[in-house]
């Protein structure tokens, strides 16, 4: 199919207008009419009030429920994005459900048939705002809390919905073919199947973007049906697309070819139609029996086949860094909050609970103890060289030094401080997002301010490179983080925005915060989409998945040979083995040259 597919789009939009391949003729098969002695479900019409994801608009939805539905037991669903479309009868999914059910290629499915929003106007004389665009084609996480918190919850009070992502698919068209998309990309743990139909993937609002990001993200479960066809804004005199956005043909193909390499279920059919519907319905019922064979086995990820073929290229691939079958795993549950992991030299975790006042210590079978109450607010914690804790404590202002009992020592006063950096000779830098500055607490105990007044905006989490050579600053603020090199006084020299991050859908900052390195000296930024992991020249090159939706705080290497990656989300600590080792405070080792 993939072959198929790109011989076809070489042949309809790199060759001259004349040879384009003339549309070929789509009906409706069996599985489209209805059918002696097959059951008949019901579809039903609700209107779903304005709530707080769309204020003041409200959405009308239809709900087909199968012959079949048993109300004592969790029935799986499909959303529908422009439902009324996908009921019309030029689609007829309710007639191919009924066929499908009854021969056993589907389980009995519910449908949810969701049209976008309109919000009313105010008056005769003015126009109506219409949501279609800014609820399908966002990137952001918008749409799926709308799915998440609004439509399922109230459906879910008529109707027993399974809340297993294996039973939970979506379907759209066009625009809302990306909006499909995004509601199971955002939160792949509500969501494994997706029906994509002459989707938008151009340079709209964001989605030309996503091949990229499919390609250097960690895979989540999910299974993905694409349909195109190569007249898609196509014409003889536009043979490249007509229009502004790019071309819905090429980007269809483009999407797939990163699903192929992440190693993704996915599946991709063109055809010869234009930008509408008459290919999808006459294909809908293998869609549909495509996306969800083999149920009610679960979807899994999967490693790309080509890692074990020859010629496969190691460098910047998320599978170099984690293992397929090796996920996140909870740290302890006795602690309130999580603040700041670091390890020592012997494996051990500590990490601080602000909630508590207290700092704990996670041993490497993860057994955690208390390590000392009454901390002072101690909220920043860095394992040093010579077996003592590092800690600035918010309290008192003061960074101190914490021996193996608890007991402290008081290295600098009157300070504030985000983040530390402990070098194998036991200074420090510490940043400071409020003064713009980075400081540097020397051996004698003297304290000085090597970086301010510069461009990045909050210096945040600080990370030294295996050979303690350079400073890693994050930036709070800008998708750019920094790269100084350490004089030897101790002074920052030579910085640069190194480090260019991927940045979230919404809002103006990046919010990264902690930061580590491998002996590679490849950098790990923990983000609000995940673990960014940089090559050594700068690129981001692969992005781990959170343990659970939402933004990462902290990230940092332990375990005896640190060898498992520890992160801090949601007021958790988790861990999972990593086939890279995290760089040694206490054994600086210069890494290789970068790729270039």
């Amino acid at each position: 199919m993939r072959q198929f597919a790109f011989v076809m789009l070489i042949a309809t939009t790199l060759l001259p207008a004349q040879v384009l391949r003339a549309q070929e003729t789509y009906v409706l098969g069996p599985d489209s009419l209805p059918q002696p002695g097959v059951p008949q479900g019901s579809v039903t019409k609700y209107e779903l009030k304005a709530g707080r994801f769309y204020p003041g608009t409200p959405h009308t939805y239809s709900v087909y429920l199968p012959a079949e539905y048993d109300a004592t037991k969790p029935t799986p669903f499909m959303i529908f994005l422009d439902g009324s479309g996908f009921l019309s009868d030029k689609v007829r999914v309710p007639v191919v459900f009924d066929n499908l059910i009854a021969r056993h290629e589907l389980p009995p499915l519910i449908g949810i048939f969701i049209n976008p929003g309109i919000l009313p106007a105010v008056s005769d004389q003015a126009q109506n705002r219409f949501e279609r665009v800014f609820e399908y084609d966002s990137l952001s996480n918008r749409y799926s809390r709308f799915l998440l918190e609004e439509l399922i919850p109230e459906v879910g009070k008529k109707y027993n919905l399974s809340r297993d992502p294996n039973d939970r698919a979506l379907c759209g068209v066009s625009t809302g073919a990306v909006g499909a998309f995004m509601a199971a990309w955002n939160r792949p743990d509500q969501f494994h199947r997706v029906l994509s139909f002459i989707g938008t993937y151009v340079a709209m609002k964001g989605a030309d973007a996503l091949p990229a990001l499919i390609r250097k993200t960690e895979p989540k479960p999910l299974r993905i049906f694409l349909q195109d066809g190569s007249n898609d804004h196509i014409v003889p005199g536009e043979p490249y697309g007509t229009f502004y956005a790019g071309s819905w043909p090429i980007n269809n193909q483009v999407i797939f070819e990163a699903f192929e390499s992440a190693g993704y279920d996915a599946k991709l059919v063109i055809g010869t139609e234009g930008h509408n519907m008459k290919q999808g319905a006459a294909i809908m019922p293998d869609a549909l029996r495509w996306l969800w064979r083999d149920y009610p086995s679960p979807i899994v990820v999967h490693e790309p086949p080509a890692m074990h073929q020859p010629g496969w290229d190691p460098r910047g691939k998320v599978y170099s860094v984690v293992y397929v079958d090796k996920s996140w795993q909870r740290v302890g549950e006795t602690y309130s909050s999580v603040a700041s992991p670091t390890a020592d030299r012997y494996g051990n975790v500590f990490f601080a609970d602000l909630a508590d006042d207290r700092i704990y210590k996670s041993d490497p079978d993860s057994k955690v103890t208390l390590l000392k109450d009454h901390a002072n607010g101690a909220k920043v914690l860095r394992a040093g060289a010579n077996d003592r804790l590092y800690a600035f404590e918010s309290m008192q202002r003061r960074i101190v030094s914490l021996g193996p009992g608890g007991e402290e020592r008081v290295l600098a006063r009157n300070i504030e401080a985000a983040d530390l950096a402990v070098t194998v000779k036991g200074t420090v830098y510490f940043s400071d997002p409020e003064r713009k500055t980075i400081s540097y607490l020397d051996a004698a105990g003297k304290t000085r301010t090597v970086y301010e007044n510069g461009e990045v905006a909050s210096p945040s989490g600080l990370a030294l490179s295996p050979d303690q050579a350079m400073l890693i600053v994050s930036d709070a603020q800008s998708r750019f983080s920094w790269s100084f090199q350490i004089a030897p006084d101790g002074s920052l020299i030579n910085g640069e925005p190194f480090y260019r991050l991927e940045m979230p859908e919404t809002g103006w900052m990046s919010g990264v915060e902690g930061v580590t390195e491998d002996t590679n000296g490849e950098v790990y930024f923990a983000t609000s989409v995940g673990i960014q992991v940089c090559e050594a020249n700068g690129r981001v090159s692969a992005i781990l998945n959170p343990p659970e939706p939402g933004a990462v705080s902290s990230v940092t290497f332990a375990g005896h040979d640190m060898d498992w990656l520890y992160i801090t989300e949601g007021g958790k600590l988790f861990r999972r083995p990593v086939k890279v080792s995290g760089a040694k405070v206490w054994e600086p080792s210069k890494p290789p040259a970068p790729p270039l």
